[in-house]
């Protein structure tokens, strides 16, 4: 089961952090802290993606300035976890159309809803890119009518 999921810049900046375990903010941080450096130090030293880290297995991959950074059960399969984290890069490319830090600072909450769609409960859930990317433009039309029903109801019409 992944336990964590977390976007990190290579100067150890949290862009995304989503959390399928509960933990007080405190530990969090500290846990936080402690595997964006891990992470960090190891991707300068060119050494595997994987780190065994308490009871739990860090999955890592650098996609241009951003680490993406999946915790998982130590049970759990390595592989499948970078795969998960390259589809959901393969996603976000697809909905931003070449995504970079930027897209997900200003649009984070696409970055969000995009992850919930693939993963729910800490458990891949679709892994079809296409309907992941359909879902959020109809969220996208959603929100262009809420935006114009609140401009007409302003004018009056």
């Amino acid at each position: 089961m992944i336990e964590l999921v977390l976007l990190v810049n290579r100067q150890g900046k949290v862009r995304l952090a989503k959390w399928y375990q509960p933990a007080k903010r405190k530990e969090k941080l500290r846990i936080v802290r402690e595997i964006s450096s891990m992470v960090i130090k190891r991707e300068k030293q060119k050494l595997c993606n994987f780190i065994e880290w308490k009871d739990k297995l860090i999955v890592f991959k650098r996609y241009a300035s951003l680490f993406f950074v999946g915790v998982v059960e130590r049970k759990d399969n390595e592989l499948l976890m970078l795969e998960v984290i390259h589809h959901y890069v393969e996603t976000l490319d697809g909905y931003f159309g070449n995504v970079c830090e930027l897209d997900i600072i200003f649009n984070f909450h696409k970055a969000y809803f995009i992850l919930d769609e693939l993963v729910i409960a800490g458990q891949l859930q679709e892994t079809s890119k296409r309907k992941i990317i359909q879902a959020c433009h109809a969220q996208d039309l959603q929100m262009e009518e809420g935006k114009d029903g609140k401009k007409d109801d302003k004018t009056g019409i």
